[in-house]
């Protein structure tokens, strides 16, 4: 393929991996965006499944990028940044559909903040679309992560402003900020690396905007399955070590108790199905037997620290019952 004779605006980056029809209808919305500057890669973690041999790609902006094997969500999308010249990057999950206005509202929004260095979408159920799937990211300080507004009626979408960051299945980020904190966390694989990564860039005194106006609709782990033993064991081991690595020094010993407590309770609660607490317990031993390296880490992260106390408790969820409920942001 020829090269472009400029670099775009916005790298999309799609991680495709066993996606089934799910991704032909992702890159079909993605090719009706009204904001036309853009590249998409389609980065195939080794599918075996046909949809990538089968995709029929809109336009010249959309290409492929082959791994040869499954590198994970983290590792892929961090491969994009790397082939990226753009000064946007752009994440975007293969069981989305984007309004056609999507992409020009984030963009919007980046020159409406220029403190911000992420932005996130408003997701809508695919099956049900008068039913949120997210709003954001809300991170517990206690090491507890969850969406925000999650099942919740579309009315209830908040106006425009902070979150503590955004789903990375549909969100813009400053491609030089990215790329500068280390990208996603590859050890991750999947699940809470968009946590992590906006817990850094708040740690460094970015700041992360919610987009009411960029909208797409979310089958919400459609591939991976929302409660399977996958989905429960990243999730849990990269939450442990996203508290380990992030949380500042001098809150640790308020915040350790609390962080160990909810982690037996949800252990416990996912306990109620001999599954849940098998991946929840194996989750728990590999991010006790992970910590090593993500201490080491965790020197690097917090030396280039330049937020505030104040500022980084308020992007944060406190309230002792607000993991049970979930009812915060």
């Amino acid at each position: 393929m020829a090269a472009r004779s400029k670099s775009p605006s916005v790298t999309v980056a799609v991680v495709a991996y066993q996606s089934g029809a799910f991704l032909q209808r992702c890159l079909d919305a993605l090719a009706a965006q009204s904001f036309k500057d853009f590249e998409a890669l389609i980065i195939d973690n080794g599918s075996t499944d046909g949809s990538v041999e089968a995709l029929r790609l809109p336009d010249k902006r959309f290409r492929i990028e082959a791994m040869n094997a499954n590198l994970g969500f983290a590792a892929a999308n961090n491969v994009a940044a790397r082939l990226s010249t753009a000064p946007w990057l752009c994440m975007l999950n293969p069981d989305t559909e984007a309004e056609p206005g999507w992409l020009e509202a984030l963009i919007s929004a980046a020159a409406r903040w220029p403190g911000a260095a992420s932005f996130g979408s408003t997701q809508i159920e695919l099956k049900d679309p008068t039913r949120l799937d997210g709003v954001g990211d809300v991170w517990h300080a206690a090491g507890v992560a969850w969406r925000a507004r999650l099942g919740r009626p579309v009315s209830e979408t908040p106006a425009e402003g902070e979150v503590f960051g955004p789903c990375a299945a549909a969100a813009l980020y400053r491609r030089e900020v990215f790329t500068a904190l280390g990208g996603f966390d590859e050890r991750y694989f999947c699940y809470c690396e968009d946590v992590d990564w906006a817990y850094r860039a708040r740690l460094a005194g970015w700041t992360a905007i919610q987009v009411p106006s960029a909208v797409v609709r979310h089958a919400g782990s459609g591939i991976s399955g929302r409660a399977s033993e996958f989905t429960l064991f990243h999730g849990h081991r990269n939450r442990v070590w996203t508290f380990a690595k992030n949380t500042p020094a001098l809150w640790l010993p308020l915040l350790l108790p609390w962080h160990l407590a909810y982690n037996v309770a949800m252990w416990i609660s996912a306990s109620r199905k001999v599954k849940g607490g098998r991946a929840v317990g194996r989750a728990y031993w590999a991010a006790l037997k992970g910590l090593g390296p993500v201490l080491a880490d965790r020197k690097q992260v917090q030396r280039l620290r330049r937020a505030r106390s104040r500022d980084l408790a308020k992007s944060m969820a406190w309230g002792p019952f607000a993991p049970l409920r979930r009812d915060v942001a």
